[in-house]
């Protein structure tokens, strides 16, 4: 005797589990359509222990506990997955309950079984003697092995696409300091003759751009792993050379501009997608890029540091709408990953003009 109902509810369970494991860990690539049950499990958590985290008042406790939360996550989306299975193949069991001897007495006993046969940790207390039953613990069985190698695989590809990460934002440092600074990168390479390192950390960031384009899209828990040295985080790094970029196609005359201008396209298209992905973590479109005042600062310090410089109006101008395309989405995303903040990137709430402005607008209402 078959429970037909059972056995239709588990199978499309199993299905959904299968279709999201293949887009989530086999596909090397986003997937517009997908069902992607795994990115609201990866955001819903991660609000959860960001709230905890930011209750900490120790920074290097709160560095080191939002750090581990990349590879939980991990670990947290196979958990997910290997128990839906269990109670997938558990409604079919318990379907196919007449096939089992004994026969299992409740729901309870069939889940149990699904989980040692998916482990696999069967003790040999319930035997299928069907061939519906013997099929489907089969197939449970060959589940839980290809679910353990596929997380083993995962796991070494998630490291080593983060170790190809880190290694440039590590020896950034020498030439953007800590935090990183886009102007900081300019006044280094002119102070010590670099100009020819200012065109190779362009091109080399272009590449690294793209890596991240086609790692952190397919695999979007990537973005979660932290930076593992004080004051460094990738996004900050790569908003630095952004900025570095933007500075050399706006304000300088340097023959890096070319390089620029190739390392500003890529990263405007790490962007974008990030964006695209993270959509509901960027700030409005409208959100100032930096303030005129910061700008000038910068334009006086590239100055003095010898770069010949274009009059600030008209490096302001194009400066301001070259980083529009890009400041908006990465702080957004910056304050959503409680990053610390750099000098043009994150949580920019801390400056005077809010304050001011905050100011004028009380003003404003208690006139009214």
């Amino acid at each position: 005797m078959l429970h037909w109902g059972e056995i239709v509810v588990g199978l499309a369970l199993i299905l959904i589990v299968f279709y999201d494991l293949f887009q989530s860990v086999v596909l090397p690539r986003p997937a517009i359509n997908k069902l992607a049950t795994v990115r609201y499990l990866l955001r819903g958590s991660w609000w959860v222990w960001r709230w905890v985290g930011n209750r900490m008042s120790s920074i290097p406790r709160r560095e080191r506990w939002l750090a581990t939360y990349g590879p939980i996550a991990v670990l947290e989306s196979f958990a997910v997955w290997a128990l839906a299975l269990v109670v997938g193949y558990g409604l079919i069991i318990d379907g196919l309950r007449d096939q089992l001897r004994p026969v299992p007495d409740s729901l309870g006993t069939s889940l149990y079984f699904s989980a040692t046969t998916l482990v696999p940790l069967s003790y040999g207390d319930i035997i299928p003697i069907g061939v519906p039953a013997r099929l489907a613990t089969i197939a449970e069985s060959t589940t839980g092995i290809i679910i353990a190698a596929l997380a083993i695989t995962l796991l070494f590809s998630l490291y080593e696409a983060f170790q190809r990460r880190e290694e440039l934002v590590v020896t950034l440092d020498a030439l953007a300091g800590a935090p990183p600074s886009g102007v900081q990168i300019l006044e280094t390479a002119a102070a010590h003759a670099m100009r020819d390192e200012l065109i190779k950390t362009f091109d080399d960031w272009k590449l690294w751009a793209a890596a991240v384009l086609e790692s952190h899209l397919a695999y979007p828990a990537l973005v979660f792993f932290r930076s593992s040295h004080d004051n460094e985080a990738w996004l900050n790094s790569f908003g630095a050379v952004m900025d570095a970029a933007v500075l050399v196609m706006s304000t300088v005359e340097d023959k890096s501009e070319g390089p620029a201008k190739l390392m500003y396209r890529v990263g405007n298209h790490l962007v974008e997608d990030l964006s695209w992905y993270f959509r509901r973590w960027a700030l409005p479109a409208d959100t100032p890029v930096i303030e005129r005042f910061e700008f000038d600062e910068a334009w006086a310090r590239l100055k003095k540091a010898g770069y010949q410089c274009n009059s600030p109006e008209e490096a302001w101008t194009k400066f301001a709408r070259f980083r529009t395309n890009y400041a908006a989405p990465i702080n957004g995303l910056a304050r959503a990953l409680a990053i610390i903040p750099a000098q043009w990137i994150g949580d920019r709430s801390y400056l005077p003009h809010r304050q001011r402005e905050q100011r004028r607008r009380l003003l404003r209402r208690k006139k009214r």
